[in-house]
């Protein structure tokens, strides 16, 4: 048995068949002209982690790059938003990371945020020229980190390859000062929409003690999504 499923895409559009604790804090939404859907998609708790991170860091890295503010009103605004979006990561990831016995990870990302965060504020109120010329490398580094502990944890290729991709772009970045901060953007509010907006890949759910009674069901749920994936390679 390999480390990763490699009999399972890398990303694909997002399944409908979801266990018990992705359909907890489910939102759908659905665009419709008449009649006629147009657009269908939902958003699971961790989806909603990886949407509300893209936005909050392209507004920050945005602010950063164009926007005429001064370096001590910036660190203050990047700290705030910052705060926010870790106690909003760790409320709505909550319920999942437990079932998935993974709640470890959350204390992971938070202390490289609090690491990036607390560096980052240094750097500006104390003027620490050599790391306040290069945070959008940090913040990319961390990032990375981040990424390939959570990878190898929840065995996804996905997380892995985002962690290459901003090891990668930290190391470009680096070189590329006047627009660090609008490349960091790109890189690392992509990668959280894209990761939001599609299905990426993960070992199988952990059966959690105290979802005796939904155990059938996130089994049904399995044979369902296995049944769907047989069709669409036969189609395709």
């Amino acid at each position: 048995m390999t480390f990763f499923n490699a009999s399972e895409p890398i990303l694909r559009r997002k399944q409908h068949e979801l266990d018990f604790q992705d359909l907890q804090g489910l939102l759908c939404f659905r665009w419709r002209v008449g009649s006629k859907t147009l657009l269908k998609t939902s958003y699971s708790r961790i989806d909603q982690v990886f949407m509300l991170w893209g936005l909050l860091t392209a507004a920050m890295f945005i602010t950063a790059q164009f926007l005429p503010l001064d370096w001590s009103t910036q660190a203050v605004l990047w700290s705030v938003l910052t705060l926010v979006g870790t106690v909003a990561m760790i409320g709505l990831s909550w319920f999942w990371v437990v079932v998935e016995r993974a709640a470890w990870l959350v204390g992971s990302w938070v202390l490289l945020i609090a690491v990036g965060l607390a560096l980052t504020d240094y750097s500006i109120f104390m003027a620490w020229g050599d790391v306040m010329l290069h945070l959008g490398s940090l913040w990319l580094a961390i990032s990375a980190l981040g990424y390939v502990i959570t990878g190898c944890s929840l065995r996804s290729r996905a997380l892995v390859l985002a962690g290459i991709v901003h090891l990668f772009s930290a190391a470009v970045v680096f070189y590329i000062s006047d627009w660090q901060f609008l490349l960091t953007g790109i890189v690392m509010a992509g990668s959280l929409l894209l990761l939001g907006e599609s299905q990426w890949d993960m070992r199988p759910p952990i059966d959690y003690r105290l979802l005796e009674a939904q155990k059938q069901f996130n089994r049904e749920q399995h044979l369902r999504r296995s049944a769907s994936h047989f069709e669409h390679d036969v189609q395709s």
